[in-house]
């Protein structure tokens, strides 16, 4: 009753077992068909390629009696039930519009199909306009779903979580407009089928932007959680991020590119080549928290990895300082750390925010879980030295090795323009006033643009001052995160055997 191949296959890898009938299995099997009618079973099973891509393959059993093959399937059918952490019935928003407008086609032709032979039933609703996934998941029963699905790029990922975790503390009478609220944990898991134009979140907790690969974490149950950063302007909320804040370079990059959109994925290649050249820099006051609780540091090279010991330390000591002091208590205790100066950049990074162009990404020891985001300031220098910081993204290289680049872990933090400042005179309390730019019409004039733009995961926010404030493991994805792969365990191997 054995296949010619031999492969070991874990049943938390197995998708699914199917009873199969030998005449549309297209088999040579020679002599075993002669002697006797025959009895099979397909198992179905992830198969692990290189660059952390998974694919759907199949393996068949046979044997003569058929009592004994009712028992493997039954047996092998159990076992899968037990796996509890699987999804049995998926909430699908597909955004046909994002991207390449391939959205709709890539999940009926590569992951509704594999939604079917796991068992899995699903909802589809396809978005007919901005905001309608999340406008939706203020209205559905989302208790009797085990995982939210969507289809599209990081903007769609972007509002699916918004109306997941607005669900939540909406359902739990908690007020998102109070920058210290304790936020309610979301449980339910959000699935990422890639079918955008940008797919970072995708490509850093599962390791490839691949629709296949996400569909097969999201059948075998996988969970990965994530920190969440709130962002609010004059105790307004405004947005939740996973993983870029920028202001400065990659802010005004994003306001060029968004009025480009007819030139299609090109458009940030221009508009940054162009803001390069501009070269604006902006000055402001930045207040932040140390992430005290966290056991890693920016620069450690300790890459967040699948079932990552620093998140799981992080999550435990930032649970017991809750716990011992409050929230509230605890902020007012912990020594604010103030910094002034004029920035080309202000970065604010909750994971590694790699991508196919920046294998690494702006931080490449920043987490997933931890409870803290990388805050980067880039100093006013020389195009020059800009140029040079920019190319380490590409490399190798340490990229905060420069004298006009710092970098903190933190949990919080604050920034004010000069502009704000002025009319506000005390940073903690973030300027209540909106500003536009001067001069944004008479670039002849020698006098530096006054505000930039925040670019919140690829989204705008006009305002010139915020207040962030990260949630350890607010919500969770079915991804595991990025698997070592032989290279990494080398390198990692001594600091597994410290641990």
């Amino acid at each position: 009753c054995v296949h010619t191949e031999n492969c070991f296959v874990p049943i938390s890898e197995i998708i699914a077992v199917e009873e199969t009938e030998f005449n549309k299995k297209q088999r040579n099997i020679g002599r075993w068909q002669k002697m006797a009618k025959l009895h099979a079973f397909t198992v179905y099973y992830v198969k692990k390629a290189r660059n952390h891509r998974w694919r759907c393959s199949d393996v068949t059993f046979w044997c003569v009696d058929e009592h004994l093959c009712n028992q493997w399937i039954q047996a092998l059918k159990e076992l899968l039930e037990m796996q509890k952490s699987r999804p049995k019935q998926l909430l699908v928003y597909i955004n046909p519009y994002g991207g390449k407008r391939q959205g709709k086609r890539i999940y009926e032709q590569k992951v509704a199909p594999l939604f079917s032979l796991a068992s899995i039933s699903t909802d589809v609703v396809i978005t007919e306009h901005a905001n309608h996934a999340k406008d939706n998941l203020f209205e559905v029963n989302i208790y009797k779903y085990d995982g939210v699905v969507c289809v599209g790029g990081d903007g769609m990922f972007s509002e699916v979580m918004h109306g997941l975790i607005g669900r939540m503390q909406k359902d739990s009478g908690i007020d998102q407009n109070n920058p210290k609220a304790s936020l309610v944990q979301c449980n339910i898991r959000i699935g990422i089928i890639p079918a955008g134009s940008t797919d970072c979140i995708c490509y850093s907790t599962v390791g490839i932007s691949d629709p296949v690969t996400s569909a097969l974490h999201i059948i075998v149950g996988d969970c990965q959680p994530l920190d969440v950063s709130s962002v609010h302007h004059n105790n307004t909320f405004l947005k939740y991020s996973v993983s870029l804040l920028g202001y400065g370079f990659y802010g005004d990059i994003l306001k060029d590119s968004e009025k480009k959109r007819w030139m299609g994925p090109m458009r940030y290649d221009y508009s940054g080549f162009k803001t390069f050249l501009s070269h604006h820099y902006y000055e402001g006051t930045i207040a932040y928290q140390p992430a005290k609780h966290t056991h890693g540091s920016p620069r450690d090279k300790e890459s967040c990895r699948t079932g990552c010991y620093i998140c799981k330390k992080s999550e435990k000591q930032l649970a017991e300082q809750n716990k011992e002091h409050g929230l509230k208590h605890e902020e007012g205790e912990e020594e604010w750390k103030v910094i002034k100066g004029k920035f080309l950049a202000i970065n604010a990074v909750s994971m590694s925010c790699a991508c196919p162009r920046s294998p690494k990404g702006l931080s490449p020891a920043a987490h997933l879980a931890d409870g803290s985001a990388d805050l980067i300031l880039v100093r006013k220098c020389s195009r020059f030295d800009f140029l040079r910081y920019l190319v380490r993204h590409t490399n190798q290289d340490d990229q905060f090795d420069f004298p006009f680049v710092d970098v903190y872990r933190v949990k919080c933090f604050q920034f004010t323009s000069k502009l704000s400042e002025d009319n506000e005179s005390n940073v903690m309390d973030i300027g209540k006033k909106r500003f536009g730019q001067f001069c944004r019409d008479h670039p002849a004039c020698c006098c530096n643009i006054v505000n930039s733009t925040w670019n919140c995961d690829g989204e705008t926010l006009d305002s010139s001052a915020i207040e962030v404030r990260v949630h350890c493991q607010l919500m969770k994805l079915f991804a595991r995160g990025i698997e070592e792969n032989c290279k990494d365990e080398a390198a990692h191997s001594q600091s597994s055997i410290e641990q």
